[in-house]
């Protein structure tokens, strides 16, 4: 099960994005665990990351796996408030650099890395990929 929750912002994401969110899932070959999507601020995003990555810096996501075998799970905090500033920067609409976002979890949960530039390209690649396959 795909869950939205939201901490000290209105509820403002497209709900059908879940099953499109699933398709990828099942796409990658992987089973539907349960995915905590958490939207927020980035305060909120760099507390996060400083108390449990000891990173201080901000940052759009950061994904927490609980994958088991090929099941799915994890929560997935998100900086609505980065995605905003991402998409204006890289002159993309918000919406688009949301979807990229989301499936970009869900990449990462599926076992993609992107800490090399090789690693980063292919994630980019999937991102492309399954941006193309939303419809509304």
């Amino acid at each position: 099960m795909i869950q939205f929750f939201y901490e000290n912002l209105p509820e403002t994401v497209n709900t059908d994005y879940k099953t499109w969110l699933e398709s990828i899932i099942l796409s990658e070959g992987k089973k539907l665990g349960e995915i905590n999507y958490i939207f927020c601020d980035d305060e909120y995003l760099l507390k996060v990351n400083q108390n449990y990555l000891q990173h201080d810096y901000y940052t759009d996501i950061i994904t927490f796996d609980y994958v088991k075998g090929k099941t799915i799970s994890g929560e997935i905090f998100v900086s609505l408030q980065r995605i905003s500033e991402n998409a204006s920067t890289l002159a993309k609409e918000y919406e688009e650099e949301l979807r990229r976002v989301l499936a970009h979890g869900i990449l990462h949960l599926s076992g993609y890395k992107d800490k090399t530039q090789e690693e980063e390209r292919l994630m980019r690649s999937k991102e492309d990929f399954y941006l193309a396959t939303y419809s509304n």
